[in-house]
Order: structure tokens, then C-alpha cells, then sequence
């Protein structure tokens, strides 16, 4: 991927955030995501409200609103993830659609949604916040367009969730926010149908998740747990798929399953309930070998039971790709430095930098002549910004 790109290439950073923000009705409000957006580009180190600030404006007051664009401005935060997608698919191709945890370690209890948490790929306990995202899996790398906060039972009633302004639509089980993030970016793609790629198992109940992606006939691949209960598809046979020449059976268990290595062992199963009047829908239960955060053995779920073994194990590598976006969003956009405590902060935090994100990497990639996405008239250059931007902080 390339580095962090300047607010004067092919799409200046002014276009982009108009592109995503436009709709906004006050001119202000477009003016302070624009600022977040270019603080977020070229503030180095933590991200403070101050230090974004600064790299955007030169008034005492520009701190304090941009605390208020982001904290307390009511703007909805999903019509701007929706034109990012769009804005992305005109510039990448989607391969897959990945949702992935992301842990946001904590200090204090007063963040919306911290608790003390099991993180199953470090072994620990730590003070966090869980989001979910859902990633654009390109060729190109993963772009963040969606995010839920997983919210504990305590912050999903009483005193916490009214100090965190979380919303009533909020308080639902986690697994239907992700099928709601999901659902429309696979209906209304501009492009052919990608699979789902889930890997939540260890932060959210995946039968729901499984459920809702079978309704919706999707394609997709799910990490799954071991105990997730599945039964032998009734007119199949297990099969065994080599994925490298060297491969060798190397023992077998007490119970008569054959242990491999170099191997991926698949079989077609059925979820074990359903109507006696439905006819038993094969899904493909297979492992990949490696030792990566969910060790070998690791278990997915798929309903692609015709495609080839090797396509499914690709998929299972972009929760990695994903994972190292998460990377550089902490490492370069301040993904982690968010200090605010309200729900709808969050949001539009983990928007903006998701923004921030997508324009460093493809600022310089032209679009596809598609995009419903324009500039309206009512904005200048980046030297007349500032200079509204002055006016604002100084009114």
C-alpha cells in the first residue's frame, strides 16, 4: 500500500469530503468533517482533538468544535459510510465483503461500551471497547465502510446508556447490527455478487449471523466454534482436498478421524434443524492449516460447496488482510485515540478515519466514470476553506 498521500492529488481532499459530507445541510458541519479528514492526513503521532485541530485551523476556538462536530452534532454517520462505499467501489474492485472484531484497549469505565473482556487471540483480559467492521476486501487491500459497538448489557439500559446517547435501535442483539451493516452493502453493490467473509467466533453468537446470511441467500464463509452443532450431509461423503505436493497423512486419533497435516480436511454437512418439509441444504464444513491467531485446525462454514478448495482458503486469509488494516487505521489515522464517551462520537469518529483511510490509499486512482457521487458548487479550493473555516471558529 502506499504512504499517506497530500490534500493535492487527483481528488483533493476538499472534493473527497464533499463527496461523503455534501448532503450535510449546514455548511459548518461540512466544514469540520473536512477538517477531522485533513487532521487526521496530517497529524503525526496521536490523534488529540487538539493536535487535529491544529492542523487544521489556526483559532483558539477550533478544538472545542470540533468536540462538538464529533461528540455532540446529531449527523448520521451511515449515509457518509454509504458514499464511501460508493466512492471506493468506483476506484476498487470488491473480492469479498469481511467483517472482522476490532479491540479498542480502554482506560476508565466511562468510554460507551467499555468493559473487561476475554480477547481469545491474546489470551488476556483487558479494559476495551469491541467494535465490528466491515471491510471492502479489494485486491488493492481492505477499506473499513461500516462499524457497530458492541454494547454490553449494562450499557444498554439505565444511567449508561443515557449518558452515552445511545439510541433505541441500538440496544438489539449485536449479530442483527452486523446483518444490517452487511445487507445493504451486498444489495446495492455496483458490482457481480462477492461472498461474506465472518470471523467473529470468540465476540458474537454466529448462528444468528449464519441464520440471517441463509435467509438473505448469500454467499459467504463463517468461522464457526467446535461446538457448533452440524451433521453429516446425508447424501454425501467426506472428502480431502491436498493443498500442497508434500502432503503426507502423519497419523490417525482414537476415534478413527484421521489427523493430517498439510492437508484440509472438508466434508458436507447440514444444520441439524430446520422443517421435515425442507430438503437439507449442503454446507461445506473445512479447515485450513497455520498458525495463525486462531491456530491449526481453525474451523469455517460455507454454503460454496462447488467451488474449488483452495478459493475458500483464500477467503479465510482476508480476516489477516483485514487485521493489518486495523493496523495501520491505529498506527497512522488514530483509530485508538478517540477519548469521547458518547455512542453517536464513536460513529462518527470511526467514520472519519475510515474516510481518512480510503483517501490515502486511493486519492490517485481514477474513478470508473459511475459514480453517482458529485461536487456540489458551494465549495472553493483549500486556501478558501481555511479562511471559512477562521470565520467559523471566530463566529
Amino acid at each position: 500500500m502506499r504512504g499517506i498521500a497530500g490534500s493535492g492529488g487527483a481528488d483533493s481532499v476538499v472534493e473527497f469530503t464533499d463527496q461523503l459530507f455534501g448532503h450535510l445541510r449546514r455548511v459548518d458541519q461540512r466544514r469540520w468533517a473536512h477538517a477531522y479528514v485533513l487532521g487526521l492526513l496530517r497529524t503525526p503521532g496521536k490523534k488529540t482533538m487538539r493536535r487535529i485541530a491544529a492542523a487544521a485551523s489556526d483559532s483558539p476556538t477550533a478544538s472545542q468544535a470540533l468536540h462538538q462536530f464529533i461528540n455532540e452534532s446529531p449527523w448520521d454517520w451511515a449515509p457518509v459510510c454509504d458514499r464511501l462505499r460508493q466512492w471506493t467501489e468506483a476506484r476498487v474492485r470488491p473480492r469479498a465483503w469481511t467483517v472482522a472484531p476490532v479491540v479498542l484497549p480502554k482506560r476508565g469505565e466511562k468510554s460507551c461500551g467499555v468493559h473487561r473482556r476475554f480477547i481469545p487471540h491474546t489470551g488476556r483480559t483487558v479494559n476495551c471497547q469491541i467494535g465490528t467492521a466491515v471491510f471492502l476486501s479489494t485486491d488493492a487491500g481492505d477499506f473499513p465502510v461500516g462499524w457497530s459497538l458492541l454494547l454490553p448489557e449494562a450499557w444498554a439500559q439505565g444511567a449508561l446508556r443515557e449518558r452515552a446517547r445511545v439510541p433505541e435501535e441500538a440496544v438489539a442483539r449485536p449479530e442483527t447490527h452486523v446483518l444490517n451493516l452487511v445487507e445493504p452493502l451486498v444489495r446495492t453493490s455496483r458490482h457481480e455478487p462477492v461472498p461474506v467473509v465472518v470471523d467473529v467466533d470468540g465476540y458474537l453468537d454466529v448462528r444468528p449471523l449464519l441464520h440471517g446470511l441463509i435467509r438473505g441467500r448469500r454467499d459467504f464463509v463463517v468461522a464457526v466454534p467446535d461446538g457448533l452443532p452440524l451433521a453429516p450431509f446425508t447424501a454425501a461423503r467426506p472428502v480431502r482436498a491436498q493443498v500442497r505436493a508434500a502432503a503426507r497423512i502423519v497419523g490417525a486419533s482414537p476415534s478413527g478421524a484421521e489427523r493430517v497435516r498439510g492437508l484440509v480436511r472438508n466434508q458436507l454437512v447440514q444444520l441439524p434443524f430446520g422443517s421435515a418439509e425442507q430438503r437439507p441444504q449442503p454446507f461445506r464444513l473445512f479447515a485450513r492449516p497455520g498458525t495463525g491467531p486462531g491456530g491449526p485446525g481453525r474451523l469455517w462454514l460455507t454454503n460454496m460447496v462447488d467451488r474449488p478448495l483452495g478459493e475458500l482458503v483464500r477467503h479465510t486469509e482476508r480476516t489477516a488482510s483485514a487485521g493489518e488494516a486495523v493496523h495501520l487505521l491505529e498506527r497512522d489515522f488514530g483509530l485508538k485515540d478517540f477519548e469521547g464517551r458518547s455512542f453517536p462520537g464513536w460513529h462518527h469518529h470511526m467514520t472519519l478515519v475510515s474516510a481518512a483511510f480510503a483517501h490515502s490509499r486511493l486519492s490517485d486512482v481514477p474513478a470508473d466514470g459511475n459514480s453517482p457521487l458529485g461536487m456540489p458548487a458551494d465549495w472553493a479550493d483549500e486556501g478558501s476553506f481555511r479562511r471559512d473555516l477562521t470565520l467559523l471558529t471566530a463566529s
